[in-house]
């Protein structure tokens, strides 16, 4: 047992959570910028806007 115990995957955990919340900040900021271009554009790079708008709610429900 080492003196601090269970801080080792404490910290883990809380990285791994900061790493989440980073990758969906990203998503987010990447949808949002997707979401301004126009249809025909977002067809050309195999993106719907129905389904960026879906995975927008999913990431942000409010």
């Amino acid at each position: 047992m080492s003196f601090f115990g269970d801080f080792g995957r404490v910290t883990r955990r809380g990285f791994e959570r900061m790493v989440v919340a980073r990758q969906a900040e990203a998503q987010r900021y990447v949808n949002n910028v997707l979401l301004t271009m126009d249809d025909e554009t977002l067809a050309r790079a195999g993106f719907s806007r129905e389904k960026l708008l879906q995975k927008e709610r999913a990431i942000n429900p409010f």
